[in-house]
């Protein structure tokens, strides 16, 4: 790989996602940004109750995110070579508990609604 650039990113994830899978997900994502950034908008101030509810589910978001794309990828732990690859996979984690923990909150606040006192 001579240069790095945008376009390559997005084709090694279509070649390792697939591009119906990879774009789906890219929605989903989209979605649920859309839906923070709503939820904030229109309570104009954040829940720390469930803010704290959304940060314990973190661990179970990362550990999914993990198990996702290991299942995807068809790998395993054993597969795991150098630094690198305990970097990426420490760098899904975070992507999966950090977009949980925003979707957990966007849950809470859509079927809750804004609490007074909250």
């Amino acid at each position: 790989m001579e240069e790095f650039s945008l376009t390559t990113l997005l084709a090694v994830f279509e070649e390792m996602f697939g591009r119906g899978l990879f774009w789906a997900m890219v929605l989903v994502a989209v979605v649920i940004t859309l839906g923070y950034v709503y939820v904030l908008i229109r309570d104009r101030s954040m829940s720390m109750r469930k803010f704290l509810l959304a940060q314990l589910s973190m661990p179970v978001g990362g550990a999914a995110a993990v198990w996702f794309v290991m299942l995807i990828t068809n790998s395993g732990f054993a597969d795991l070579g150098g630094p690198v690859d305990w970097i990426v996979l420490l760098g899904v984690f975070v992507a999966g508990a950090v977009g949980f923990a925003i979707l957990v909150y966007v849950v809470q606040s859509l079927l809750r609604g804004k609490q007074a006192g909250a």
